[in-house]
């Protein structure tokens, strides 16, 4: 027998989108409104009116020509920039929706968690949605309940075993989620970037149930723009472009393509994407002279710039700026609403800055991703993943003895300090 669990051929998976849907599946609501706004739209362009560009729709390749096979045991990570088609074709492979075109064959049972709460229903228990998920992957009730106490102490939610897992927070769903997606044996484990949600030593705490998942002879799906996690949990990489498969090969060869790709800056500049936003440029600047630097140097000052424009006015804005090191770890966050700069008007051509004082990062190589939210609105209006890179040079303070280099850390925390000396005690001993 083939020790082939998962074949795909020639995948393709498209999407229609149109401005007013702001990138969401629609309901069926939505979708009845939306016919009867299409009739009308065919009345009135019988009477010489054509449609408006918001009014029209595009397709949206997600996924174009994915073929690969998966064999048992094999741990797979799956990398790309954001819009490559990852969490698409895990959701495709986990039969969430349905490919356009291609053929797929998956041997065994899948369990996934893609998302917050995948698969869960909200008014149910814990408890009850642990029986209900395992009922859902075939297993018997037998089988559920031998792997039930395990779960409940992996989750850490045994305190709230019998609450409706619609009040549970996003950490709590998730970590129940992964804990019966993980222990209920399934031949396959597909897991998104969900695990982030989950503080680091839960995140930790998973890549190991993960490793021992793969070690007994089960698969793994693994999405994530953590470099480090793909080179530590994985042995092969799936690397996906604009939808396409672009390089399949081990991890490591994998994650240095994905590096050195990603240094060109993601092809975002001078591209409208489908909310009318365009990044006209990004760059670090030295405070003093003015300067666009591709480098610069610890513990000095610089301003971190960005340059929009706005085919179509967009109102309450605020902005979201990444720092990943050269493995793809988080190092630090920038947020608008943090910086004192309040949700503004996104219209033609706007700047925005950010001072970054003395900067503290340790010399190395680190990468710049950003993200276009509006308040209180879930939607990503724009992630522009990778667009810039820089390095951060040593240098020496004060009167050290030598030079903060990449090996001291990710990023200097103090700053400054004193020494006293203190009177010795003696202590008298009674004769």
């Amino acid at each position: 027998m083939s020790d082939v669990v998962v074949s795909v051929e020639n995948l393709r998976k498209c999407y229609r989108l149109g401005r007013k849907q702001h990138g969401r599946y629609q309901s069926l609501r939505e979708n009845l409104v939306e016919g009867t706004k299409s009739i009308g739209r065919s009345v009135l362009n019988t009477v010489g009116r054509r449609a408006t560009p918001q009014e029209q729709e595009m397709e949206f390749w997600a996924l174009n020509g994915i073929s690969f096979e998966i064999k048992q045991g094999e741990r797979i990570g799956v990398i790309g920039r954001n819009g490559a088609g990852k969490s698409t074709l895990l959701k495709v492979l986990s039969r969430i929706t349905e490919p356009t075109d291609g053929r797929i064959r998956i041997r065994g049972r899948v369990a996934s968690l893609l998302e917050v709460g995948t698969g869960f229903h909200p008014e149910l228990t814990g408890r009850e949605n642990i029986f209900l998920n395992g009922a859902v992957l075939g297993m018997m009730r037998s089988e559920i309940q031998r792997k039930f106490d395990e779960i409940v102490a992996f989750a850490e939610v045994d305190k709230f075993l019998d609450t409706p897992v619609k009040r549970y927070s996003s950490g709590m769903y998730v970590r129940l989620a992964f804990a019966v997606a993980a222990h209920l044996e399934p031949e396959i484990l597909v897991v998104d970037e969900v695990l982030a949600v989950g503080d680091a030593q839960f995140q930790n705490k998973c890549l190991g149930k993960m490793k021992d998942v793969a070690s007994s002879g089960r698969t793994v799906l693994f999405v994530s723009h953590n470099m480090a996690a793909i080179r530590q949990l994985c042995d092969v990489s799936l690397l996906l472009d604009q939808g396409t498969l672009s390089f399949r090969g081990t991890a490591e060869e994998g994650v240095a393509r994905y590096l050195r790709v990603t240094e060109a800056g993601g092809g975002y500049r001078g591209k409208v994407n489908v909310h009318g936003i365009e990044l006209l440029d990004a760059y670090l600047e030295d405070v003093k002279t003015g300067d666009q630097l591709a480098a610069v140097m610890f513990n000095s000052d610089y301003q971190l710039k960005l340059r929009f424009r706005a085919h179509e006015p967009m109102t309450q804005v605020g902005v979201v700026v990444r720092i990943y090191d050269a493995i793809g770890t988080l190092v630090s966050s920038i947020c608008t609403p943090e910086e004192d700069i309040p949700p503004f008007l996104l219209k033609d051509d706007t700047e925005l800055y950010f001072n970054l004082p003395r900067l503290q990062l340790m010399p190395g190589q680190y990468r710049v991703s950003i993200f276009v939210y509006r308040a209180n609105d879930p939607v990503e209006y724009m992630a522009a993943e990778d667009i810039l890179s820089f390095d951060v040079h040593p240098s020496i303070l004060g009167d050290a003895m030598w030079a903060y280099r990449a090996d001291h850390g990710i990023v200097r925390i103090a700053n400054g300090g004193a020494v006293r000396a203190l009177k010795a005690h003696s202590t008298a001993i009674a004769r």
